[in-house]
């Protein structure tokens, strides 16, 4: 392995990935950037054939990602952790939300959250346009758009990157989610095709966004400081926000991007705060509920409606084009949120994936959205409709005009409009590291500055040769053969959950009698009152408990069994292997712990001052399982391996008639 600092180490990388997808990037971008009037017609002209082919398709798959999340949540799949047993969130829930919101749907919100509801209102899909109930209609479709249906996409894939990734020790890659139907197939060709459609899907997407992103801040600085609308500023912006971007992947997810994303919230919270002060503030209140409501009351009908007995081009430029959107960039975004969710419940993460960013957005869209409207129906005089859809870009910007301090909140809106972009940019470039790399959650800083500045050259060339829609319309259109993939991933997760259920049914009918009753009152009693000190624990692991790992498999290896043990400083483990089928483990761990306040004099004092005691856990392949062996008879651990071992054979045989199985060779530590 190279040295920091001295040259490139390309030992940290998956070489078919990283090398295909360089070589397939820079030729689409040659091609959309050489040739961009016959790409942009290619592309165009795909989207649309698919979109009239298959927006249905797109409509029913969306449907079932929504279902199928909440069906996990409020299932017993919902208390599954993402990750050991005993692991615990990597994240406070409010950095958690934080990165989510920025990750997800930032920079949208302020592109949108003025026009969408002002364009909808000016030519609804159906009836006259500049109505109060054309009004109305415009935020329940606004809400439509980013609401439930947007988050679920997310969260499909980003549930099943982080339960085959943190649960069952899969690369973190997204060619994981489809273990349970590709096998070991995944290790080859079509893998590195999945990931490789990933990190392609993720680049496009970023870049396209970066480069149509930047005529927005452009737009900012000519209304605040009469800085020139031109291609040459915006490349100077790419190239900036670049910079920035390189710095933040560079120092970390805990020291870039998460302080980023809360400065983020912070921002969008100070202007959601003088929104609601400067806006028509009761009006925005009751329209909150009532937009709230009416999302509810047209949920399901709006989920299905394709007007297939009124045919309109409006369903294809909007709710189908969305649809193909969130698909494109659900690699991205849902690697992403995989990444930063390890520990969280399967329940936690449905529903602060789907609730809380969702919740977030209907509050400014509200805010947002029905002042636009109520001021364009009062002293604008239709002067905001106008001038959205003469300039999407100037939406936010015109609404500002017509109320108090309203440079202050533009110059607000632009620096907010960056620190969006730059998360993008900085987030996608990690989850671009994490595949390229196989799955290494903490990949080389050269490969990091690399994807960042890929993605701030790719947006620059193709904004520079008037390429980017044709990308953007790529992008959509690559979502239809991903479609197929997230429902196999759907599918695949599904498979991977009912094994839990039945590892947990097989351990419930296993007799797991030690716990209950072979082990003495008296000894249970003395672990509950006694706090053993680290030598003392380390001296039982490598006396009792050794010897009784030992025995197991020395008897083990007399009935032909595979199987090995395991030592390392403050643990042992016993590997019994099963062929293609999934391997045994059973693992005692030293573990750490303050001593309680009856024995301590003061809880509060510093941690390195307080008196420590160390349990001996009890390891299985899904982390801790919370009782601790310290005082065990050999007798008595033999018994509870062979207990344990009993419900793993049981759990295989449920398996086998289930005719699901998991990689024998995932997991390969415990912790």
């Amino acid at each position: 392995m190279s040295e920091p600092g001295r040259r490139v180490d390309l030992s940290q990388i998956n070489p078919p990935v990283f090398f295909g997808s360089v070589i397939l990037i820079f030729a689409i971008v040659i091609f959309g950037a050489s040739t961009p009037d016959i790409a942009g017609k290619v592309f165009s002209s795909t989207q649309s054939w698919i979109v009239d082919s298959f927006g249905w398709l797109y409509l029913l798959a969306v449907a079932i990602f929504l279902f199928f999340s909440l069906y996990l949540a409020l299932s017993r799949y919902g208390s599954i952790r993402l990750g050991p047993e005993h692991s615990l969130p990597d994240f406070s829930y409010g950095s958690w939300f934080a990165m989510l919101f920025s990750a997800g749907m930032g920079i949208g919100l302020l592109f949108y959250g003025v026009a969408e509801p002002v364009l909808h209102m000016s030519s609804p899909p159906q009836g006259e346009g500049q109505t109060i109930e054309a009004a109305r209609e415009a935020m329940a479709t606004t809400f439509f758009h980013w609401g439930l249906h947007a988050w679920s996409i997310y969260a499909v894939v980003g549930l099943s990157l982080a339960y085959f990734g943190f649960r069952h020790r899969l690369p973190l890659t997204l060619r994981s989610a489809l273990f349970p139907i590709i096998g070991e197939r995944m290790n080859g060709p079509l893998g590195h095709a999945v990931d490789i459609f990933a990190v392609l899907g993720t680049m496009f997407g970023v870049a396209t966004s970066l480069g149509l992103g930047v005529m927005q801040v452009n737009t900012g600085l000519n209304y605040l400081f009469g800085l020139t609308i031109s291609t040459p500023v915006q490349i100077g912006l790419i190239v900036a926000i670049t910079g920035f971007a390189t710095v933040s992947v560079v120092a970390g997810l805990d020291a870039g991007i998460r302080r980023l994303s809360i400065l983020n919230v912070m921002l969008a919270a100070v202007l959601m705060v003088y929104m609601a002060a400067s806006g028509p503030t009761q009006h925005l209140f009751q329209a909150l509920v009532q937009n709230t409501g009416h999302y509810l009351d047209t949920l399901v009908n709006k989920t299905f409606n394709l007007y297939a007995y009124e045919p309109t081009d409006w369903m294809g430029a909007w709710t189908l084009f969305y649809w193909g959107w969130w698909i494109a960039w659900s690699p991205f975004v849902g690697m992403f949120i995989a990444r930063v969710s390890r520990g969280r419940t399967i329940r936690e993460f449905v529903m602060g994936v789907l609730f809380v960013p969702v919740g977030f957005t209907f509050v400014w869209m509200t805010l947002f959205g029905n002042t636009a409207i109520a001021l364009d129906f009062g002293i604008a005089d239709g002067a905001i409709s106008a001038a959205v859809n003469s300039d999407v870009t100037t939406a936010v910007f015109k609404v500002f005009e017509y109320l108090p301090l309203g440079t202050v909140a533009s110059l607000l809106a632009t620096l907010l409009v960056i620190t969006f972009f730059v998360t993008s940019s900085d987030s996608g470039s990690l989850v671009i590291d994490i595949i390229t790399s196989g799955g290494n959650h903490e990949p080389p800083v050269w490969q990091r500055v690399f994807w960042a500045v890929t993605e701030g050259v790719v947006a620059a060339v193709l904004l520079l040769a008037g390429g980017l829609s044709a990308l953007q319309s790529a992008a959509i259109a690559s979502a239809l053969p991903f479609t197929f993939i997230m429902l196999i991933i759907c599918y695949g997760l599904f498979k991977g959950l009912r094994l839990e259920a039945l590892k947990l049914d097989a351990r419930n009918q296993s007799d797991l009698s030690v716990t209950n009753g072979e082990v003495p009152w008296q000894v249970r009693l003395k672990r509950m009152v006694t706090f053993p000190g680290k030598e003392k624990a380390k001296a039982f692991l490598n006396s009792e408990v050794l010897d009784a790992f030992s025995a197991v498999s020395k008897e083990l290896a007399k009935h032909d069994r595979e199987c090995r043990v395991q030592r390392e400083a403050d643990s042992i483990q016993l590997k019994v292997y099963h062929g293609d089928e999934e391997t045994f483990r059973y693992g005692v761990f030293l573990s750490n712990h303050i001593a309680p306040g009856f024995v301590v004099s003061d809880l509060h004092m510093d941690e390195s001052k307080q008196r420590h005691f160390y349990r001996l856990d009890v390891h299985l392949t899904e982390g801790a399982q919370h009782y601790d062996i310290m005082d065990y008879t050999r007798e008595q651990i033999i018994s509870d391996i062979l207990s344990q071992y009993n419900a793993h054979l049981l759990y295989l045989d449920m398996a086998r008639a289930d005719n699901t199985t998991i990689d024998p060779k995932s997991q390969e530590t415990l912790t």
